[in-house]
């Protein structure tokens, strides 16, 4: 199947680039709403799964045991930016099981955030692994690991009881199959495993709606999601789109990319559950997709669908801050 385009981006008033891609929404039981491209070919879903991947964290007691709120159950679940907040808090959350920076396996990382970086080079300093934008979720992988009372060294391998903890969790929400044959090296080294869209946006459905899901972890999970939209800076930081899409209304959208080109979100409150896969890998057309169905599904005033729609619509501008062109979604009747 080929995928449609769904994505321009204009320069002087011509299509220069186009990015084709594919997108699924389902509702609270899973039921697809709508569909476009190829939903069916595994993809790895990369950073977009991480609020799975931090389950553990919270049904195995460990999230209680280390007094953790809010902030640090999203960033858990984050791909920060690497500013001050974000390794302070990847560090305070490691202290709580009596571990620092080196419990972590994600490897060392300038911080996302460009004023971040430079603070950091002016100081002398060289990043380290809690500037990696995938501390939280490690810390949450050490912390759970020892409140368990098992041996943390080596949780990025496919065989840590850790790591075998997340297969069973996201075998129980997507239904789709976990195993080597289908496991890939993430960029902070834990597996990822290739499924469908199909499958990640039901996952996504079952955090949010509990159904099919044992108490326990729907109340985790539900506990998690809820984290990521009360404290959206903790899940991205300054300016990213994560962060800027809960904001846009607060409590009402769950919002998770992943690289190259996936990103995923919830409305709990619709009961809707997306997923997108730009086939490029291009973060852009995977931004304004996402915003465009979230303007399209959310039950919400004019207004607001307009303030999202501008961020699935975008002026293009140089370094002068002249207006050179435009990132806009294709017109199509699926994503307005």
């Amino acid at each position: 199947m080929t995928n449609p385009v769904i994505v321009e981006v204009t320069r002087g008033g011509r299509v220069e680039s186009r990015h084709r891609g594919s997108a699924i929404v389902v509702d609270a039981d899973g039921k697809t709403l709508l569909s476009f491209g190829d939903v069916d070919t595994p993809v790895f879903p990369r950073s977009a799964a991480k609020a799975m991947q931090a389950l553990p964290l919270v049904e195995s007691g460990a999230a209680d045991a280390c007094g953790f709120g809010n902030r640090e159950l999203a960033l858990a679940c984050a791909s920060h930016s690497g500013e001050r907040e974000h390794a302070d808090l990847a560090a305070k959350m490691l202290a709580a099981v009596g571990r620092g920076e080196t419990a972590l396996e994600c490897g060392c990382q300038w911080p996302m955030d460009q004023n971040a970086t430079i603070a950091l080079a002016k100081s002398g300093a060289d990043p380290s692994q809690l500037h990696n934008n995938c501390s939280g979720k490690h810390a949450g992988f050490v912390c759970a690991a020892c409140h368990l009372g098992i041996d943390h060294a080596g949780y990025i391998n496919y065989d840590h009881p850790i790591q075998g903890m997340i297969r069973d969790v996201m075998t129980d929400l997507t239904g789709a199959h976990f195993g080597v044959d289908n496991c890939g090296t993430d960029g902070c080294s834990i597996p990822t495993y290739a499924i469908p869209l199909t499958a990640l946006a039901g996952g996504f459905a079952k955090m949010t709606s509990g159904k099919g899901l044992e108490p326990q972890r729907a109340t985790a999970a539900k506990r998690l999601v809820e984290a990521c939209m009360a404290e959206p800076y903790y899940v991205a930081g300054t300016k990213r789109t994560c962060t800027r899409l809960m904001k846009t209304l607060p409590g009402r959208i769950f919002a998770k990319t992943g690289a190259e080109g996936v990103f995923c979100a919830v409305l709990p409150e619709e009961g809707i559950s997306i997923a997108v896969k730009c086939e490029d890998g291009t973060q852009r057309a995977a931004d304004a997709t996402v915003a465009a169905l979230i303007a399209r599904y959310l039950d919400t005033d004019a207004d607001t669908r307009a303030a999202l729609m501008a961020q699935a619509n975008r002026t293009l501008k140089n370094w002068n801050g002249i207006e050179v062109g435009t990132i806009r979604i294709v017109e199509n009747q699926d994503l307005r």
